[in-house]
């Protein structure tokens, strides 16, 4: 126990040096004066299990865990395994497929820090782990399970080598690193993922890096065996209790996602990890998240020096409108303030649009809408609408005003497509009119890291998506990928509303009418990829991928740009890569 009395100890310290830099005081009132309840960690950005999780929800139809599936990512204990149990508990486990079987034994396997009995954990221990110590289960290189103690250590690998069409240089991916999650005394969970990386990218990802100059999902890099080759350095990580019964709080370095969709028009995975503290209040039929970060502005290569920090709030409301429609409430805004938090913006209910006008409206507020609906226990029917400023009068005169700033995305799922167990099929709308996201001036913009915080696309652009993803067998997945949009794209420093990056205002906006989506350099890309994936064991990935993109501007300079790629990897306890924009 003196283990964890220091462990608190630290936990206040870092509260207070939070406090010292302006981060919200709830949190310290929460950690030090309530009393904690059962907490794990958070399954990470394209963990398999989300797969499982996704198709249990559809063929449920009515779940009362797993409808909430909106706030990622999405808590091991609450939602996937409570979820998961949810499901069998009204469902027998011979009903399922078999590669659903699989895959909910492998989730099992994947949780064993959430199994709190002994006996159950016995159940997938290892027949011959290694040394007595190592793999005794097959999920994990160690692992301990003491009293008020639960600790899991896996090794993080990625080896990429690829090859693009006219490039002579190969392309490649080398990841190595550690993850670490864990629990204290069923009360405190923790974890953490370090990673170290050499990267050289597909020609379009150079051209990002060159451009935001970010390496994109993680931001600060160094150059390495030029031309295009990046190094960097990903270390994220945070801990999670629960403040009240109904009220679980996380504090750390990481990412989020909002949204059943490919894309997130409030808040996706997209771009670099950011410092938060994330609320999450779920009771009834509501599921309530608060979001505070501190984000970095836009910022050029250079010598030493500190960046500059501007700050986010947000607050994501779902509401269970019936069993099977839940309908969402989203609001933020980005400010920028002079290393410091505005304490206006931790009101946990308030709307912030509000507060920004109480504050001379300087800042950068957004509200938004979304649904989801499950419908026949086969299909899953999602949409959000961001709204960022319009005025009804300008709409129906249809003159394109600079400033009807506003986003919408539809999409569909369709499980077990025609009668075939584990075809999966999705298409996904997104359009988001110019200026979107944008401000006024280059800090308050929609962004953190040089990289967007919603759609990688940013604004100015109309995508259409198209995913079909088959499971075979336990072991395999196929996995084919279509998209195209247009895009109306800025020329040099003058904006057509593409660049969130440049001020919305004179000399980069030249006039207040006439945009529209395609608006400026009119530009189409056509990305079509195909996954030939096999997990020969537990999380270790083998795979064959193959990728062809098009780009064509459709007005001067007419640019055509085609390449097509072939790569092959193999991965250990992490997420692919993925470059779809």
């Amino acid at each position: 126990m003196q283990f964890i009395k220091t462990l608190v100890s630290h936990a206040q310290f870092l509260c207070h040096r939070a406090l010292k830099g302006h981060l919200p005081l709830l949190f310290i009132l929460l950690i030090t004066g309530s009393t904690l309840h059962a907490q794990s960690t958070y399954l990470p950005a394209g963990d398999k299990m989300n797969i499982l999780l996704e198709r249990l929800e559809i063929k449920a139809g009515t779940d009362s865990i797993l409808n909430f599936s909106k706030t990622r990512y999405f808590d091991r204990q609450k939602y996937a395994l409570e979820g998961i149990r949810s499901h069998l508990a009204k469902t027998e486990k011979s009903q399922l497929s078999k590669v659903d079987a699989h895959n909910v034994n492998s989730a099992y396997l994947n949780s064993l820090v959430e199994i709190s009995d002994p006996a159950e954990r016995a159940l997938y221990a290892s027949r011959k782990p290694i040394a007595k110590r190592f793999f005794t289960t097959p999920a994990n290189l160690y692992e301990v399970h003491v009293k008020d103690f639960d600790l899991v250590i896996n090794p993080v690998f990625q080896y990429v080598l690829a090859k693009e069409k006219d490039n002579d240089s190969h392309l490649f991916l080398n990841t190595r690193g550690l993850s670490i999650r864990g629990q204290i005394a069923r009360k405190l969970g923790f974890s953490a993922f370090l990673t170290d990386n050499q990267e050289r990218s597909q020609s379009w990802v150079q051209q990002f890096i060159q451009e935001r100059d970010a390496v994109p999902g993680n931001g600060f890099y160094k150059r390495f065996k030029d031309p295009g080759g990046v190094d960097y350095f990903e270390a994220r990580g945070y801990f999670t209790f629960n403040a009240a019964k109904y009220i679980d709080i996380s504090f750390g370095y990481d990412k989020h996602f909002i949204g059943n969709g490919q894309r997130s028009f409030f808040l996706s995975d997209f771009g670099s990890n950011g410092l938060f503290l994330k609320l999450n209040t779920r009771i009834w039929k509501f599921n309530y998240q608060n979001i505070f970060m501190e984000l970095q502005n836009a910022e050029r290569h250079g010598g030493d020096r500190l960046i500059g920090k501007k700050y986010a709030a947000m607050h994501h409301l779902d509401i269970n409108l019936t069993k099977w429609l839940n309908v969402g409430l989203f609001e933020g805004v980005v400010f920028g303030r002079q290393n410091r938090f505005d304490f206006a913006y931790l009101n946990p209910i308030i709307f912030y649009r509000s507060i920004e006008q109480q504050n001379g409206s300087y800042d950068n507020a957004v509200a938004g809408l979304d649904f989801k609906a499950n419908v026949a226990k086969k299909f899953q029917f999602y949409g959000q609408l961001l709204l960022d400023e319009f005025k009804l009068s300008e709409i129906k005169s249809s003159d394109g005003w600079w400033a009807n700033k506003f986003g919408l995305q539809l999409g569909a799922k369709y499980i077990d497509a025609f009668k075939i167990a584990n075809l999966d099929l999705q298409i996904e709308h997104n359009r988001v009119r110019p200026f979107t996201y944008s401000h006024r001036d280059s800090v308050a913009n929609y962004t953190h890291y040089n990289q967007p915080l919603a759609h990688p696309l940013m604004a100015n652009f109309s995508e259409w998506i198209g995913i079909a993803r088959y499971q075979p067998a336990a072991r395999w997945m196929v996995q084919a990928r279509l998209m195209h949009y247009t895009q109306g794209r800025d020329s040099g420093n003058v904006s057509y509303g593409s660049n969130i990056f440049l001020p919305s205002v004179a000399p980069y906006r030249t006039s207040d009418y006439g945009f529209k989506i395609g608006s400026g350099w009119k530009t189409n890309v056509l990305y079509a990829s195909l996954l030939l994936q096999y997990e020969w064991r537990e999380n270790f990935f083998l795979e064959l991928n193959a990728t062809y993109r098009k780009q064509s501007t459709k007005t001067a300079p007419i640019i055509d740009q085609n390449t097509s790629v072939i790569a092959v990897g193999i991965r250990w306890n992490m997420n692919r890569r993925e470059f779809d924009f």
